[in-house]
């Protein structure tokens, strides 16, 4: 229902290790974070809310990421799901694509299958290519495959019929009949989750879907429940393409929020390049007390989301960059996701010596229980946490602001350092800088991986580094891939949560074409109905959560549409989603056509023009605006940044010795105010190490430009650092 009183916007980020919160109350952001509870997530948004005031006054509108879906795939345990098909098709998920993640392997071993042997079944029926009718459905043979699910204990079926994209009606009868039979068996139909073409992807997606389904609807549920007495006025869940999605829809279609926590990161990220793009801001390389205006490319981002568990990065080229080409666990996922490619190397990533000697970071966490060493919660092994503690980087009294929830040990981190060391050969310092070499090394390849192996030049972009460990490790890898410019923003540990306030309501849909593009251009009335249906698809998604008109030919002021076309040269079977503008017409096609060379050419370094060019399928984007959070800017104070100076401290930047550095307040900055490496910016939800070489200074919104001014060591720097 409509929201008619204003109400408190809560961004709930449930991460690995912590569960962040930023809430805009009377024109002001406040922000929090509580261990997670990995049992019960749940419990740590209800303690979080409390410990805000939140349980009681006025209306929340709560916007929430969470990992239920995720961790339920990378664990293995989700619904016991099973697969009903056409007849002759059930091996189609072992079969496969037969690619080889690893190409000189001999030996590898495929991820289980979600659908065991015993619970993939087949029904007699089919369509042709173009939808049409070859066999009817047997709708008799229902009742003995009703009994079959019962056998095997399904929890969760996934229905994939040949063909179903161009004609859903054989599904959607094979439901019907199973849910009278089996009331309480949630399905889930490939032609609702994924009405496109390729029977492999779309099956393996609608089974990601029928697995994941009944814990996330279980959890919402349970949430919702939990929420019963606080005042909310309505909940909200991140989806994986950067957009939130009503409670109902995110139970039903569980697939689009596998990703929804790194997917917030980027949009928050985005959001703050978009406003420092918008306003003017000092610049660290300008002259004393200069206010020159931003670069116009502010929005060109690296992210850098370093978390608890791992690092999720993404290039932004002035967008938001979302793909319908992710895998998750070795499965094809073709959802709308934004382009994030993640590592496992977080703050809890564990060190360890290989059987070689070698030094090895993570995959492997020590997650939020028992937490890295210096947690004193019963971990014994090193982690990239314990390692910036040794090396000085870390304040064990003020970290989450002092005399929080942790409580930072570093005897605790030194004596595991120490283990380490002992096996290397090493004292506990110099392993520690291994540790974070090695993670460094991780992060950067991943950076290197959405930048330099898709045709960007990362000198180029402006990194981003946000979550909690993010702007620790900034400087290094910016240093490493010849980033000049650092955009660290005021709150970056608890950014993905900021992300989930300002996103869009959106809901998007897709429909396969397999038409010549040239055919489209001559005669656009095809795409001119999908696109009309594939809105009102959106608009009905949308509609019962924003309390607007039902989608059905009404018209709502905000409501917002942009399309995308997948293309290809015919032959290719890899496409390239190019924007599509509205309303659909043929110049507007032939302007698609042009983009896709054109982004053939960035990818791949070649275009044919005299090729064929194929239109594979239709995506329609219906958004709402999210709420229009209006951040204060406050007037510069000059470069001075004396008032916010702290004791100094000492930080081991190579293994000769540990370097005298300054220690800052981020609390007690002001606008204008400039400082130099090397320096520790102290706050309470992350901190930035601000490496040797390196300057900065904040802006009107509390954000750090950091830039790298290549005097290293220089008389300017020391008279900086010991004025």
């Amino acid at each position: 229902m409509p929201i008619n009183i204003s109400p408190t916007f809560v961004g709930i980020d449930v991460g690995g290790t912590f569960t962040d919160f930023v809430v805009w109350q009377n024109n002001a952001l406040r922000i929090h974070k509580v261990a997670t509870t990995p049992d019960d997530q749940s419990r740590a948004i209800l303690q979080g809310l409390r410990e805000l005031n939140l349980l009681a006054g006025g209306p929340l509108l709560i916007l929430h990421g969470m990992t239920v879906a995720t961790n339920a795939l990378l664990e293995r345990r989700g619904a016991l799901t099973a697969l009903l098909t056409s007849a002759g098709f059930a091996d189609v998920l072992v079969i496969g694509r037969q690619n080889r993640p690893h190409l000189y392997r001999l030996h590898q071993e495929r991820p289980p299958l979600l659908a065991a042997d015993g619970r993939r079944l087949e029904v007699a029926e089919r369509l042709d290519a173009g939808g049409n009718v070859l066999q009817p459905l047997d709708e008799a043979a229902l009742a003995g495959i009703a009994q079959q699910l019962v056998a095997a204990q399904a929890e969760s079926l996934a229905i994939v019929f040949l063909f179903s994209y161009r004609n859903p009606t054989h599904e959607q009868r094979a439901a019907q009949l199973l849910q009278e039979l089996l009331p309480a068996l949630p399905i889930s139909l490939s032609s609702e989750i994924l009405p496109e073409y390729r029977e492999y992807e779309r099956t393996t997606t609608t089974l990601i879907n029928a697995y994941v389904q009944p814990l996330v609807a279980r959890y919402l549920q349970r949430l919702e429940q939990s929420l019963a007495a606080a005042p909310v006025a309505a909940l909200r869940i991140m989806q994986s393409n950067g957009g939130v999605i009503g409670l109902r829809q995110a139970a039903a279609q569980a697939a689009r929020v596998v990703l929804s926590g790194p997917a917030g990161g980027v949009v928050g990220a985005f959001a703050v390049a978009q406003q420092s793009r918008r306003q003017a801001q000092p610049a660290a390389s300008a002259g004393e007390g200069s206010d020159r205006g931003a670069d116009h490319d502010t929005d060109r981002i690296l992210t850098l989301d370093m978390g608890g568990t791992s690092t999720d990065v993404c290039l932004c080229p002035g967008y938001i960059p979302t793909t319908g080409e992710s895998s998750i666990t070795g499965l094809p996922l073709r959802l709308p996701v934004i382009d994030i490619h993640t590592v496992g190397a977080g703050g809890g990533s564990i060190a360890f010596a290989d059987a070689g000697g070698a030094l090895q970071v993570g995959p492997r966490s020590a997650g939020a229980q028992p937490g890295p060493a210096c947690y004193a919660r019963g971990g014994l092994e090193p982690t990239v946490t314990d390692a910036n503690l040794v090396l000085g980087r870390l304040d064990a009294g003020g970290f989450l602001g002092g005399g929080g929830a942790v409580q930072l040990d570093r005897a605790a981190a030194l004596r595991a350092l120490a283990r380490l060391g002992a096996q290397l050969g090493l004292s506990a310092e110099a392993a520690a800088l291994g540790v974070v070499r090695v993670a460094n090394a991780t992060m950067e390849r991943a950076l290197r991986a959405v930048s330099i192996e898709q045709g960007y030049d990362p000198r180029d972009f402006v990194l981003l580094p946000f979550g909690g460990a993010g702007p620790l490790h900034a400087c290094d890898l910016a240093a490493a891939l010849d980033i000049r410019r650092i955009l660290c923003p005021a709150t970056p540990g608890v950014l993905s949560a900021y992300g989930m306030l300002v996103a869009d309501l959106r809901a998007e849909s897709a429909q396969s074409v397999l038409s010549l593009a040239a055919d489209l251009i001559g005669d656009p009335s095809p795409l001119l109905v999908a696109a009309a249906d594939l809105e009102r698809k959106a608009r009905s998604i949308l509609a019962p959560d924003e309390g607007a008109e039902d989608g059905a030919g009404g018209e709502h002021t905000a409501w917002q549409r942009s399309a995308a076309l997948d293309l290809r040269y015919r032959g290719q079977s890899y496409e390239l989603a190019v924007p599509l503008a509205l309303p659909v017409s043929a110049a507007h096609l032939q302007d698609a056509v042009e983009a896709f060379h054109a982004a053939h050419a960035q990818r791949y370094g070649y275009a044919m023009r005299g090729e064929a060019v194929e239109a594979v399928t239709l995506r329609l984007r219906v958004s709402l605006p999210g709420p229009p959070l209006a951040l204060p800017q406050r007037p510069l104070a000059g470069p001075d940044a004396s008032a916010a100076r702290l004791a100094d401290c000492l930080v081991w930047f190579d293994a000769a010795a540990p370097r005298r550095s300054r220690c800052y307040a981020r609390a007690a900055l002001q606008p204008g105010n400039r400082i130099a490496g090397p320096a520790l910016v102290l706050q309470y939800d992350s901190t930035l190490l601000l490496a040797p070489g390196w300057r900065a200074v904040v802006d009107a919104f509390g954000n750090l430009w950091c830039e790298n001014s290549g005097v290293a060591g220089s008389e300017e720097e020391k008279r900086e650092i010991h004025a």
